[in-house]
């Protein structure tokens, strides 16, 4: 049976292929375009001009598109940055960036705070993060076109349709709807995602051939976090973000973790986890609040130099993390590795013993098919992410729709 496609549908999805062979390419002659998307050269032609009629796009004079092609040079076709921005958003331990990102993906204007996250009444927190968030966009919008769209990530459960932070180890407080509260401050749609989700889509953009179908973001900071995609997706759950790597556990009835549970990997892996057994302190001394990455640093100098309870530390720690990504393989075919934050500046200390640790579970079959490598700052790679998912979701679907002109987007700007 043959299944017709209507000429709406049709229209839409060769605009979006266009969008996005643009957004991939940076810059790209209609004939590299073409060869991209597999569409005919009349209907880029035809593509390209209304899109650069509504504002979308634009002819880039000088470009590198078809520059180095014999005969009649070609001109290039760029994104147009002040056609839309976005609002990204970064809620962290004791921390709150909030930017706002053109078109092109360039970052225009910045805010960042410093919080007491884990003792903020729930009201402050709410009103810090929202009033920075309008503050911003009041500011700073100008510059780079209405802002369109607003993603929150946040480390943390947020809930599957990317509405609430569910719960999150940054603060005592649960069941946020950061999602509604910006939507009725702004007015401008809103949504709220795990922040290893987000690194894993930032990884991704970066190196395709490496983070393709199958991969795993595990963040090594204060806390311990997941981002994982299979098949090409971000993995989440039915009901909630997903992934929470670092709650899993790793010895019934052990460490204390900051949740208020025993024995997760985070209570041997995460930052204060590390210090607490650096410093030789019972397993069930409460978690410090916030460890700087200087005094991890540090630790792992002194575990470099020299055997002690340093490296003891390291070792446990990378022991916990490779049983429980060797459980993970055992469910799921081996795949590469990222190590992402700044505790993976320690992971010569860390890789022989997740390695010793994998190879003795059933997901360490393949152990040596298993690959790693590192990212030691997260703060970009959540921002990228978080612009890449708004971003998209303009190009597919508000541009391809053609949903709205680029005066109308000035007047609700």
């Amino acid at each position: 049976m043959t299944v017709g496609i209507r000429h709406d549908d049709l229209r839409r999805r060769n605009r979006a292929m266009v969008i996005l062979a643009v957004r991939h390419a940076g810059q790209a002659s209609r004939t590299e375009i073409a060869a991209t998307t597999a569409l005919s050269h009349s209907t880029i032609s035809a593509i390209s001009s209304d899109l650069i009629g509504e504002g979308v796009l634009a002819e880039v004079k000088g470009g590198e598109g078809g520059a180095m092609k014999r005969g009649r040079p070609q001109v290039a076709i760029s994104l147009n940055p002040s056609a839309a921005s976005v609002c990204v958003v970064v809620l962290s331990l004791n921390s709150l960036i909030a930017t706002v990102v053109d078109y092109a993906g360039c970052s225009v204007a910045e805010e960042s705070l410093r919080l007491p996250t884990l003792s903020m009444p729930r009201d402050e927190l709410i009103g810090q993060t929202v009033g920075t968030v309008v503050r911003l966009i009041e500011k700073h919008s100008a510059k780079a076109g209405p802002v369109m769209r607003i993603i929150l990530a946040i480390q943390g459960i947020t809930d599957s349709e990317s509405r609430t932070l569910m719960w999150s180890p940054i603060t005592p407080e649960s069941d946020i709807c950061f999602a509604d509260l910006l939507e009725q401050a702004t007015g401008i749609p809103a949504t709220v995602e795990n922040d290893c989700n987000m690194i894993a889509l930032a990884l991704r953009s970066h190196d395709p051939e490496r983070y393709r179908n199958d991969f795993i973001a595990i963040l090594l900071s204060h806390g311990i976090g997941m981002g994982m995609v299979l098949r090409g997706e971000v993995f989440t759950g039915t009901q909630s973000s997903g992934g929470e790597f670092g709650h899993m556990i790793h010895r019934p009835d052990g460490a204390l973790c900051r949740c208020g549970r025993r024995g997760c990997v985070e209570a041997y892996a995460g930052n204060y986890a590390i210090l607490r057994n650096a410093e030789g302190l019972a397993e069930d001394t409460p978690p410090v609040a916030d460890v700087g990455d200087g005094d991890i640093a540090a630790l792992a100098d002194k575990a470099r130099r020299s055997p002690g309870p340093e490296r003891e530390a390291f070792r446990k720690a990378g022991e916990a993390l490779g049983f429980s990504l060797g459980s993970l393989f055992a469910l799921l075919d081996p795949a590469p590795v990222a190590m992402v934050g700044h505790g993976s500046l320690a992971f010569d200390l860390l890789e022989g013993p997740i390695r010793e640790a994998i190879a003795k579970t059933a997901g360490g079959q393949h152990s040596k098919a298993i690959s790693f490598a590192t990212e030691p700052n997260e703060i970009p790679l959540i921002r990228e992410g978080c612009a890449i998912r708004a971003l998209t979701f303009l190009d597919e679907h508000v541009f391809a729709a053609g949903m709205v002109n680029l005066g109308a987007r000035k007047n609700a700007g």
